[in-house]
C-alpha cells in the first residue's frame, strides 16, 4: 500500500526516519552556511582580514556550500530520503506524481523545522557575531537591483536547478552524478548571483534566517519564486521527456528501500 493511501498517523509511523532525515539535512546545510559565512564575513574573523576581496570570499563560501550539498546528498541518510532539502524541490516532484501527498507534506514540514533549528543553533553558539550585520543570520534579501531583479533571478535559478536535476537523473550515463550537478549549481549561484537576491531558491532556507531576525522584507519573493521556477521546470521537462522517474537527487541506496518509487534492494 502506498503512503498516499495511509492516514497521516500511519504515514508518520512508517516513514518518520525519512522525514527526520530531511529536517536534519537542511539543518546541517544551514549550520554549514552559517559557519562559513561567519568565518569569511565577520569583521573580527582572521579569514576576513586575510582575504580582502569580497568577491573571492563569496566564491569560497559558494564552493564550501556546493561541497556541503554534495556530501549531504550522497550521505547514507541523504540516499535514504532522496535529499530534497527544499520545499520547492518536494513540491516539484509532487507535481510530477513522484512523491505521495503525505510524504510531501511531512517532508516540507520537516525541512522548515530543520532549517530553523540549524540557524537557531548557530545563533545560540555565536550570539551577536551571527546576528549582527554583515552576517545578519545569513538572511536572503534583494540586492541593489531591487525586488523585480531578485524575483526574476530566483525564478530562473530555481528553474535551472530543477530542470538540470530532472534531465541528468534520467540519463543512463550521468544519473549517478545528479547530486554533483546540483552542488556545482549551488556553488555557481552563490558566487555569481548572490548580489542580486542573496541566492536562496529555497523557501525553508530563507524563512529559517528571517524568523530569528524578523527580516521580512520582500519575503514573498523567496516563498514564491523557487516554487514557481521549479514547477515551471517540471512542465518543460514533461513536454520533452515524459518518462517516469523517482523523486531523488541521488542513486538508490544499496541496502534501503525507497518510499518514493517502491525500489527494494
Amino acid at each position: 500500500m502506498s503512503a498516499g493511501a495511509l492516514s497521516p498517523l500511519a504515514a508518520l509511523r512508517r516513514h518518520w526516519p525519512e522525514y527526520a532525515i530531511e529536517g536534519w539535512a537542511l539543518g546541517m546545510f544551514m549550520v554549514s552556511a552559517s559557519l562559513f559565512t561567519l568565518w569569511f564575513e565577520d569583521p573580527a574573523s582572521s579569514l576576513n582580514h586575510a582575504i580582502m576581496n569580497g568577491d573571492v570570499r563569496r566564491a569560497l563560501i559558494g564552493l564550501a556550500m556546493g561541497i556541503t550539498a554534495v556530501l549531504l546528498i550522497y550521505s547514507p541518510w541523504g540516499k535514504r530520503s532522496g535529499a530534497h532539502m527544499n520545499p520547492a524541490v518536494t513540491v516539484a516532484f509532487f507535481s510530477l506524481g513522484r512523491i505521495e501527498a503525505w510524504n510531501a507534506l511531512f517532508y516540507v514540514l520537516a525541512q522548515f523545522m530543520g532549517g530553523s533549528l540549524g540557524v537557531l543553533l548557530v545563533w545560540h553558539l555565536y550570539g551577536d557575531a551571527f546576528a549582527a550585520p554583515p552576517v545578519a543570520f545569513i538572511a536572503t534579501t534583494p540586492g541593489r537591483a531591487g525586488n523585480g531583479a531578485a524575483f526574476v533571478a530566483e525564478t530562473a535559478m530555481s528553474l535551472t536547478m530543477m530542470l538540470t536535476v530532472l534531465t541528468v537523473s534520467q540519463h543512463a550515463r550521468w544519473s549517478r552524478y545528479t547530486g554533483v550537478f546540483a552542488g556545482v549549481l549551488v556553488a555557481s549561484f552563490i558566487t555569481f548571483e548572490a548580489p542580486l537576491s542573496g541566492m536562496s531558491i529555497n523557501p525553508a532556507r530563507t524563512l529559517a534566517s528571517a524568523l530569528p531576525g524578523g527580516m521580512w522584507h520582500a519575503i514573498w519573493i523567496y516563498l514564491t519564486a523557487p516554487v514557481l521556477g521549479m514547477w515551471a521546470a517540471t512542465r518543460l521537462y514533461i513536454l520533452a521527456n515524459p518518462k517516469p522517474g523517482c523523486a531523488r537527487l541521488c542513486e538508490h541506496s544499496a541496502d534501503t528501500p525507497c518510499l518514493h518509487c517502491g525500489y527494494a534492494p
